[in-house]
C-alpha cells in the first residue's frame, strides 16, 4: 500500500471576486480566482457560535470561455488536486505557493444565477471550441430517427413548476 497516493481537494463555496485570465506565451489559457469556504464554529470560552472562512486560490486551464461565468458571489463546486510551486518574487526573496487545480468546475446556483452547467476543466473541447461537460455527465448519442416512427411525446417531460422548491 505503499505506493498508493492520493492528492485530491473537494471545495464547495463562493467566489470572492471575478476570475481573470491570462495566456500563456504558448497560448494556453490559464484562469485563476479565489474561492471561500465557511464553517461554523462554537467558542469554547464563550460558547457562542462564530464563523471561520477559508480563501483557496484556484487555476483552471484551457477554459478560456468559463471566466465570464466565474463572478464575485457565485456559488461554485470545485473538484481537483493541490499543486505547491515556489518562485523568486521582485527582490529575489523566495515565495511558496500552494493553489487548486481544478479539474472539474460546477456552476451552482438556480435560474438568473448562471449556474447548473458542469464543465470539464481537464481540456476536452468540442468542435466549436467550447468548454464541455464532463464525460460522464454527457447524455447518450441519441438514435437517428426512422421515418416510420411517429414523433415523441413530450408529457412526461419535468419543467420548473414541477419542481417543490
Amino acid at each position: 500500500m505503499a505506493s498508493r497516493s492520493v492528492n485530491k481537494v473537494i471545495l464547495l463555496g463562493n467566489l470572492g471576486k471575478d476570475a481573470e485570465t491570462k495566456f500563456t506565451q504558448s497560448g494556453i489559457a490559464r484562469t485563476t480566482f479565489s474561492i471561500a469556504t465557511t464553517r461554523r464554529l462554537k467558542d469554547p470560552q464563550s460558547g457562542e457560535w462564530r464563523d471561520e472562512t477559508d480563501w483557496h486560490n484556484v487555476v483552471l486551464w484551457r477554459s478560456e470561455n468559463v471566466a465570464n461565468y466565474l463572478t464575485k458571489g457565485k456559488s461554485v463546486y470545485i473538484e481537483g488536486r493541490l499543486h505547491s510551486r515556489s518562485y523568486d518574487d521582485k527582490d529575489g526573496n523566495k515565495k511558496y505557493v500552494t493553489e487548486v487545480v481544478a479539474e472539474d468546475l460546477i456552476l451552482l446556483g438556480g435560474r438568473g444565477e448562471g449556474g447548473g452547467g458542469g464543465m470539464d476543466a481537464g481540456g476536452a473541447r468540442d468542435r466549436d471550441n467550447m468548454v464541455s461537460m464532463p464525460r460522464s455527465a454527457m447524455p447518450a448519442k441519441p438514435s437517428a430517427p426512422s421515418s416510420s416512427a411517429e414523433p415523441p411525446s413530450y408529457s412526461d417531460v419535468v419543467d420548473d413548476s414541477d419542481v417543490p422548491f
